[in-house]
């Protein structure tokens, strides 16, 4: 079984979406029984994986026993199980707040919900640049009809924008590829690298151009400045179970960056060695700002939420393009963070509209019993502003500690000015929509008929959101070792290349 592991997290995933489709004449109790069925044994699957990759062992899978130059290849080390663990912690909250009663009003939820599951994963454990296309269609195709199902007005409007602008960014990437293979004859990851390394010098302005064009599409998806703007909307429209999840899809363009950018400009790569990373510093601190400057300016708390997780990819790409290991290491629980915690915010916001009827910070109204919302917005801010104790703090200290005496002034002030900005949102937002309350509102009777106080589910999920941020806090020793052993992997690019063109297949019948 554990030989199998990295396909699995794909399969499993495509089989219980077909599983379900069948079962969708039956009632919505059986709907539900099949998906957490199923992902249960992908969380299973996830933690088996994280286990064995944390051995150090680098895995290979060659699909159809084709060598890895001419089949397709997954991959597991570090850094890949990190972010499906990720992927599969977020899944349990967010299908646990769907079956609070939305997935009723989507067709086909459950289904579209593994397909995207399973896009995700392909996407962190493929070893080929093609097939991250391929997963990355995927996803995106599951995620418009995630966006689109049960929708009207407002919501099908930036959903059309969402799906143009991916379309274009897909459209890119697949030129990018045939000018990628036509110019180096391999969509192998690791054989690029070695490929890469060693062009001639007619050909490196080529390359580098190609490298460039790829690195527009990552950074599109990535919703990296000036590829940012359909995100806040588009989140701010989607259903807080479908938002939540769409927080884990930056992070994959974000991982394609420090993936393929790591491995073909490494230390393999001669004079091409670190492109792209020069550029990638000024992109984040002007991402990070500008998006503290929109949570800033923000007058509804889903776009709120939107832009702060423009904020958690600004942070990540100035951690990730310093090129250090304690700074990648950085990133990386920061990525786990922020993910969870930007993703309770959009629950946090349906929570708030079915107590205030609006989530707009402008219009003065009563809200029913502010305890529990107000506390868990509470732990929400602490925790995406940065302040101790939570693990928000943990991850941008120990990144600020990583930076090279050059950039200091730079990206210290561009972090702590964005999340004081961030600070003065989430206090704004906070008074607005749970003490500022007009005493002759308090007991509109018209009002109070419009409260509703939500279903169980959806404030489990709020709370598992947050333990896991918590649960960062408390284990961040060891979460911190072992992004520490993920971005050492990492920064030796040549040991994955060995792995990978030094797995021979397995020649059956003999």
């Amino acid at each position: 079984m554990s030989t199998h592991l990295p396909v699995l997290l794909i399969v499993w995933p495509l089989l219980v979406a077909g599983s379900l489709l069948l079962l969708e004449r039956a009632s919505i109790k059986v709907q539900r029984i099949g998906a957490w069925a199923g992902l249960v044994v992908l969380v299973a699957l996830a933690i088996s994986l994280l286990r064995q990759a944390d051995s150090g062992e680098i895995t290979v899978y060659l699909l159809g026993d084709w060598p890895a130059r001419l089949g397709i290849t997954l991959m597991v080390d570090r850094l890949s199980a990190w972010m499906v663990m990720v992927t599969a912690l977020l899944a349990v909250p967010c299908l646990l707040h769907a079956c609070g009663g939305w997935d009723r009003r989507a067709p086909h939820f459950h289904a579209l919900f593994q397909l995207q599951l399973m896009g995700i994963n392909g996407a962190f454990l493929t070893g080929d640049i093609f097939n991250l296309f391929v997963f990355f269609e995927i996803l995106l195709a599951a995620s418009y009809g995630l966006l689109l199902s049960g929708g009207r007005g407002g919501r099908i409007r930036v959903g059309f924008h969402y799906i143009a602008f991916n379309i274009a960014a897909s459209t890119l990437f697949l030129i990018t590829l045939g000018l990628l293979y036509g110019l180096l004859g391999s969509l192998n990851m690791a054989e690029l690298a070695v490929r890469i390394g060693q062009v001639t010098p007619e050909s490196r302005a080529l390359v580098q151009a190609v490298a460039g064009l790829l690195l527009v599409v990552f950074c599109a998806k990535a919703a990296l400045l000036p590829l940012y703007l359909w995100l806040p909307g588009t989140y701010g429209r989607a259903p807080a179970a479908v938002a939540a999840l769409f927080v884990i899809m930056t992070k994959v363009g974000l991982y394609s960056v420090l993936r393929v950018y790591s491995l073909w400009f490494g230390d393999l790569a001669g004079d091409l060695q670190g492109f792209a990373w020069e550029w990638l510093l000024p992109a984040g601190i002007a991402t990070l700002m500008l998006a503290a400057l929109g949570a800033l300016s923000a007058v509804r708390l889903r776009i709120l939420a939107g832009y702060l997780v423009l904020v958690s990819a600004g942070t990540l790409f100035i951690a990730i393009s310093l090129a250090r290991p304690d700074a990648v290491a950085a990133a990386l629980y920061y990525l786990a963070h922020s993910t969870f915690v930007v993703a309770s915010l959009f629950m946090i916001t349906e929570l708030v509209r079915r107590h205030r009827v609006t989530d707009r910070m402008n219009v003065v109204l009563p809200i029913l019993k502010p305890l529990v919302p107000g506390t868990l917005f509470t732990i929400a801010a602490i925790s995406v502003i940065g302040l101790p104790p939570l693990s928000g703090f943990i991850g941008k200290f120990a990144m600020l500690a990583t930076v090279p005496d050059e950039w200091v002034g730079w990206v210290w002030t561009s972090v702590l000015v964005s999340s004081f900005f961030v600070l003065v949102a989430m206090v704004r937002a906070g008074t607005k929509l749970f003490w500022d309350i007009k005493p002759e509102q308090a007991d509109d009777p018209a009002r109070k008929a419009k409260r509703r106080t939500g279903h169980w589910p959806e404030r489990v999920a709020i709370i598992v959101l947050l333990a896991y941020g918590i649960a960062l806090t408390i284990a961040a020793a060891p979460a911190m070792r072992y992004a520490q052993a993920a971005a050492g992997q990492l920064a030796e690019p040549s040991i994955y290349v060995q792995s990978v063109r030094g797995q021979a297949p397995q020649v059956r019948g003999k």
